[in-house]
């Protein structure tokens, strides 16, 4: 369209039927270029000015008048956003002032380089000052954050003022908070331009403003000011209120104008704007290119992302400061209907494509609401968000769940940023992962790992068979013998009582050892998920002795125990650290055997250490571990026995592991091997203040 003015400037080959529109077009249409020098000037723009085209062309535009009078920053104004619109005094050619309705396009090329500017311009009539500023605001509404606004549901509060002043009771709003809540809250949004959307929709999109109360959107440091001027323009329709406002963020020196709609609006209707110089001297079209590459980024992230405006929230919290709470999480529990509300009046502004797909939602507005669906299938997740929100750290993380629409309930990684001044603080962010395939895989291991240590214990019972074959034997043995010695007892002519009911209770006796064997047995051969529990290690290895005690006799191994006193208990599952400690024991016994050492012998000692740790160790002076395997004992199936599987070692490893300790194995300066293992002492959490 920029060739079509040509014409105009002294080129009349181009676009003469495009040119002819505009000649024809009713509104004054002006062309120039980014120096105010005019391009090309209608025939409308004659008869409104009385210039004619040929004196125009190529004049400036200041030359007929200026725009300044409205006291913006016109032209700055108007590269930054693209457009303008107000009243302008022009001066015609006879010299008189002429009042004209200017709207001002700026036209940008593909790289966002400037081509022209357009005006389009009509009479404004002959206007009183106060109809002259009036149409003005509502011509600068297009460059200023705008609202239309329905104050229908206001109206019994807006009664109840108005009966105040007219009773003669003054009536200050910044001193009742109630009253400008209630009257924002009941305030609700009929249309609102971009520039607001932008600079006050929370990063809602303009359906999502549409209907809403003012209140949710509104600055929090001006709410007040905004309801003194709702009151102030519908007690007075014909005012038009202009005040200086307090506003943190994106414009310096601000001004809000309010003033009540004309026919054929709706006689509740009230138009807010606001306007100032913008604190980023990017243009719009810079603006929207940077957002729209933010916005890309954002919806390709690969994780579910939510934008939350929290303001709310952090204005309740304040609150609660100036009130002198300090435990939150304690208020919060005396105060359930808090955290209800929250979840409320604290809403979703945009979401990502992964957060849709999370949540088997339809589209992005189905999760554009307040947070209350988010926290359905996390009891207390809500208030534990509130409680980090309060204490101003910077990130919650935990693992939770979500409910998605169709009912599924999906394990997630939970976090939420939390937005630190001078950042934004609408700026809630909170990121969820599905981590529903990590925690299968991580069950699968766990069972498998099980598995591992269930087949580790067969194998170790099958090498102490011939032990447990013996120590079985013995309590079987003594319960014959005392049996038949009853018997015979029983049948002679003077029967002793006294001495059945001995040999009886010996049989008794036997009978629960035999059974407490075959628990402790049927304990290892079992399989069962791991039972964390504080234990004593001490007992554990004690019990532990039990299963090797025939073993170490027949073979003529001396095994000497030190036990630690008074060790604290640790958390750990006494099968599974009962099975390390014979495994470490068996084979020693194995090698002292096999190493043919006249004097064998095995020490087992229990400690406590610098690291809060309890310390078990099982020390041998049989031949020791080859140089060759040092490194690879604890590796799946390596072994130093021409039978062995090479499954123990590596079964104690992954126990301990598990448990948070370490197992080292080593061989000792005078011959022999030493393993040792730690098992953490659990921290106990130190009671707070009060």
């Amino acid at each position: 369209m920029s060739n079509l003015f040509q014409r105009a400037a002294g080129s009349d080959h181009t676009f003469p039927h495009a040119m002819e529109l505009a000649d024809l077009a009713s509104e004054s249409v002006i062309v120039s270029d980014v120096h105010g020098v005019i391009k090309y000037w209608n025939a409308a723009s004659e008869a409104l000015y009385g210039w004619p085209a040929m004196a125009m062309v190529g004049q400036r535009v200041q030359t007929i008048g200026s725009l300044a009078h409205s006291g913006t920053d016109h032209f700055s104004a108007l590269l930054r956003e693209g457009r303008w619109e107000g009243v302008a005094l022009r001066r015609g050619l006879t010299g008189a002032d002429i009042v004209a309705a200017v709207r001002q396009i700026v036209r940008r090329d593909t790289a966002g380089g400037l081509l022209d500017i357009v005006e389009f311009g009509r009479n404004a009539g002959s206007l009183s000052q106060a109809a002259y500023l009036r149409m003005d605001a509502e011509l600068q509404s297009s460059l200023a954050a705008s609202w239309e606004l329905d104050t229908s549901a206001a109206h019994h509060l807006l009664d109840a003022i108005a009966e105040h002043r007219r009773g003669g009771i003054p009536v200050d709003l910044d001193q009742h908070p109630d009253w400008v809540d209630e009257m924002l809250s009941a305030t609700r949004i009929l249309a609102v331009n971009n520039r607001a959307v932008r600079m006050f929709g929370a990063h809602a999109g303009y359906e999502q403003m549409i209907g809403k109360s003012i209140g949710d959107f509104w600055p929090a440091e001006s709410r007040a000011l905004l309801a003194t001027l709702i009151e102030s323009v519908t007690s007075d329709r014909t005012r038009l209120e202009i005040r200086k406002m307090i506003l943190s963020g994106s414009l310096r020196n601000p001004v809000v104008k309010a003033w009540h709609s004309a026919e054929p609006k709706p006689p509740d209707t009230v138009f807010v704007t606001i306007n100032g110089v913008t604190n980023d001297d990017r243009t719009t079209w810079e603006l929207q290119a940077s957002e729209e590459r933010y916005r890309q980024l954002v919806q390709y992230l690969p994780t579910a992302l939510w934008q939350v405006d929290s303001r709310r929230a952090g204005e309740a919290f304040d609150q609660l400061k100036s009130n002198g709470v300090r435990d939150i999480a304690g208020h919060l529990e005396r105060n359930p209907d808090l955290v209800e509300h929250a979840k409320d009046v604290v809403r979703v502004t945009d979401v990502n494509r992964d957060a849709v797909s999370l949540f088997h939602a339809r589209n992005p507005a189905d999760l554009i609401k307040p947070v209350r669906y988010i926290f359905a299938a996390a009891p207390g997740l809500a208030e534990r968000v509130m409680v980090a929100h309060f204490e101003g750290r910077r990130n919650l993380i935990e693992e939770t769940r979500i409910r998605a629409f169709d009912g599924s309930i999906i394990d997630v990684l939970f976090t939420v940023t939390y937005p630190v001044p001078p950042e934004q603080l609408d700026n809630t962010f909170i990121t969820m992962q599905d981590i529903s395939e990590r925690l299968n895989a991580e069950k699968q291991l766990r069972k498998l790992q099980a598995d591992f240590s269930h087949a580790g214990r067969i194998a170790t019972l099958g090498e102490l068979a011939t032990s447990i074959a013996h120590e079985i034997n013995q309590p079987l043995a003594a319960i014959v013998t005392n049996g038949e010695t009853s018997l015979r007892w029983l049948a002679r002519a003077d029967q002793n009582t006294e001495k059945v009911t001995q040999l009886t209770s010996r049989i008794v006796s036997n009978a629960r050892r035999a059974s407490d064997i075959i628990h402790r047995i049927r304990g290892m051969a079992a399989k069962h998920e791991p039972e964390m529990r504080l234990i004593d290690l001490n007992e554990v290895a004690e019990e532990a002795l039990l299963f090797i005690r025939h073993d170490t006799d027949s073979k003529s191994i001396v095994l000497s125990a030190a036990f630690g006193a008074d060790l604290p208990k640790v958390l750990g599952d006494r099968i599974q650290l009962q099975q390390v400690i014979i495994n470490l024991l068996v084979n020693s016994v194995q090698a002292i055997v096999q190493s043919g050492q006249p004097k064998r012998r095995i020490e087992i000692k229990t400690s406590f250490d610098d690291d809060d740790s309890v310390v078990l160790s099982v020390a041998d002076n049989g031949p020791g571990i080859p140089a060759a395997g040092l490194a690879h004992v604890f590796d799946s199936f390596f072994s130093t026995k021409d039978a062995g599987l090479g499954i123990g070692l590596a079964i104690c490893q992954s126990i301990i592991t598990a448990h948070g300790g370490r197992i080292a194995g080593a061989n000792r300066p005078n011959g022999g091997a030493h393993f040792h293992f730690t098992v953490p002492v659990p921290r106990v959490p130190s009671p707070e203040p009060g």
